[in-house]
């Protein structure tokens, strides 16, 4: 058995190969050696090819209704052009400078001690400074028409733990970046040098004390263990010193029977993080991570400057100009609406409905292989055909915005800051607002202009955002077996996430709520580990796949590629070739050795080239196509094979 194809850590910068050796470099060889970065970019591609084409159509408009408003008619896109006006608006934004932050700067600052920042710690949290402890509303995972409240710990400066073990040169480097960012930062606002040094060193300090503690992406990856309801008045014993009942009561304006701890670790170890010997470095934390992160929205100067530290963790030459950062910051602020306005005008009713079908095929494909399954009882393959017919297709763009957008207004007498700030409160109280409410199945997870797909375990639904519905992905120019190795496998692989080892334990309502027998659940898990096994260890990059990380992806992505195979072979013009070299083409990806390391670190997802060709080495059909025998490099032992959907 080749482990996968001869040498994965040289895809990053290899030239074409034979298809029998290397499907990913046969297709995108050529491509990968001439490819360049964009240089606000980290990453060059398939997916970011098409994010850049959304990006250049919604700059171009966002240009026009900037320059003759009376074009936008639409209340809420008409506050989104705002926005983007006063982003773009470097004189207007100088004559602010640092002024703004400096109210809210010098709310930390006057925290006197541990109990102070105890008895303000809900008004923090609506107010969005970083805490020691949070909270959040979401729907009950056992329970899904119901939002709960949910206890959430720090998160560390840098992205993941493993930046911070002994031997990684790279966290060293970044959290030098950041310690001199910051620092300078605080000077521009107005401590002087050695005060600044002094509070960083503080705040690297606390961050420090979190490592051991709060949990790595590949404990994130288990979805389903932040799962841990705890009683009330069990909860609010839980720390000496802050004042946890008003933290919830006065955030929700009522007392919950319990709580869900989304991290019990990081609660049973809060005392020892919290207390009033650590309370000048929590102070000085707080003060480093609110001023970072709120730098950017100051003006030019201090984008800059927090800049350097983002190019040194993505890898990219230089940062977005002001106009594509004014563009993007308003699209983010204004998802929704700019989604909206984005599939009404170049996606349309049409080409929803034609997706929508393509969809349900696949989801009838679907039906067909768990009747057809070997290894499941009939017990739990009906509750399996059950919650597939209740999935949620969401395609395109959702036909409501959501009220929420009504109430963001823009100023663009005020500051930037200011005006965010507002949102972001509004934001805030919205959420926790929805405590009171039913859970909203209606919501959609990813806006109409965004490249991605989605599946939600909680609503059992599945989100198709109109910017992924074209090549290469999906184009009435190509074949039925090119569309179905681009899209057919990406809502496939959605599809099956309702079934990878997180989704499988949710009901077709969305619930937490164990629906197999022991027998079939044990032989699920058995199937799993060989999923995490086929790509622990594979070396990428000068670095390693975590096989635990992207277990649930890799899961989806061998159900996705298996299901869309079986629809693509349904039709007339089947070509398998046409179907498995689309599919590799949809993974082309060049990134920065930096982006390539911390998504190593954190994503869920394995690296492209090896999301292309180790799931194509799965299917029996890719070795039949291509003539691949065991002397090739894309060979891999058919009792090896892992094919779980």
């Amino acid at each position: 058995m080749n482990k996968v194809i001869g040498g994965a850590g040289d895809l990053i910068n290899a030239k074409p190969a034979d298809y029998k050796d290397n499907l990913y470099l046969a297709v995108n060889g050529a491509w990968q050696e001439t490819a360049t970065i964009p240089p606000d970019k980290s990453r060059t591609g398939g997916f970011t090819d098409l994010d850049e084409g959304v990006e250049k159509t919604l700059m171009k408009d966002f240009h026009e209704f900037a320059n003759n408003e009376e074009e936008v008619d639409d209340p809420r896109l008409l506050q989104a052009v705002k926005l983007y006006r006063l982003v773009n608006n470097v004189d207007h934004l100088s004559k602010f400078h640092q002024q703004p932050i400096l109210k809210d700067m010098q709310r930390i600052t006057d925290l006197s001690n541990v109990k102070d920042l105890g008895d303000n710690l809900a008004q923090l949290s609506k107010d969005g400074f970083a805490l020691p402890i949070d909270i959040s509303i979401d729907a009950d995972m056992k329970d899904t028409a119901k939002n709960v409240v949910y206890i959430d710990g720090a998160g560390l400066i840098l992205p993941d733990k493993t930046y911070y073990d002994e031997k990684n040169e790279s966290g060293k480097q970044l959290l030098a970046k950041y310690a001199d960012v910051a620092g300078r930062l605080l000077s521009m606002i107005g401590y002087k040098l050695d005060e600044a040094k002094e509070i960083v060193e503080k705040a690297l300090k606390f961050d420090k004390s979190l490592v051991p503690i709060v949990k790595s992406s590949e404990e994130w990856a288990d979805y389903t263990k932040v799962y841990n309801p705890m009683k009330f008045d069990e909860f609010i014993t839980k720390s000496d010193v802050l004042d946890l009942k008003s933290l919830v009561v006065d955030s929700v304006n009522d007392t919950p029977e319990k709580v869900i701890v989304t991290e019990p670790r990081y609660l049973d170890n809060l005392n020892k993080l919290v207390n009033a010997d650590t309370f000048e470095d929590i102070k000085a934390w707080m003060m480093v991570k609110f001023l970072t992160g709120n730098a950017s929205i100051l003006d030019e100067e201090f984008r800059q400057v927090i800049g350097e530290y983002n190019l040194a963790l993505s890898g990219a030459k230089e940062l977005k100009n002001r106009t594509k950062y004014a563009y993007n910051f308003a699209a983010s602020i204004f998802s929704e609406v700019v989604g909206v306005y984005y599939g009404k005008k170049y996606f349309g009713e049409k080409a929803k409905e034609d997706v929508r079908s393509m969809v349900k095929k696949m989801i009838a494909v679907y039906e067909q292989r768990l009747s057809e399954n070997t290894w499941l009882s009939e017990d739990t393959k009906k509750k399996a055909i059950i919650k597939l017919d209740k999935i949620v297709i969401k395609v395109g763009y959702p036909d409501k915005i959501d009220d929420l957008y009504n109430k963001f207004e823009i100023n663009e007498n005020d500051s930037l800051y200011d005006n965010v700030s507002r949102i972001r409160k509004t934001i805030a109280q919205h959420n926790l607002d929805q405590y009171h409410e039913p859970v909203d199945r209606t919501k959609w997870l990813m806006p109409g202009h965004m490249v991605n797909a989605c599946y939600d375990p909680s609503r059992n639904d599945i989100t198709f955002p109109a910017a992924i519905l074209q090549a290469p992905f999906y184009s009435l120019d190509q074949t039925s077996s090119q569309n179905f190795g681009g899209i057919g496998a990406v809502i496939a692989h959605e599809i099956s996430h309702a079934f990878d080892n997180n989704g499988a334990q949710f009901d077709e309502y969305g619930n937490m709520n164990n629906w197999w027998t022991d027998e079939d659940y044990a032989k699920f898990k058995k199937l799993t580990q060989s999923m995490i096994d086929e790509f622990e260890g594979i070396p990428y990059a000068g670095h390693k796949v975590n096989g635990k990380l992207v277990v649930s992806e890799n899961v989806a992505d061998v159900g996705g590629l298996r299901c869309a195979l079986e629809a693509a072979k349904s039709e007339s013009d089947f070509d398998v070739k046409a179907f498995f070299i689309n599919w590799a083409r949809v993974w082309r990806n060049k990134s920065t050795q930096q982006l390539t390391e911390m998504f190593l670190s954190i994503d869920f997802h394995a690296p492209a080239p090896l999301r292309a060709n180790v799931q194509a080495q799965n299917m029996d059909e890719f070795y039949d196509a291509f003539d691949v025998t065991e002397k090739d490099g894309m060979w891999i032992d058919k009792d090896k094979r892992v094919n779980i959907w």
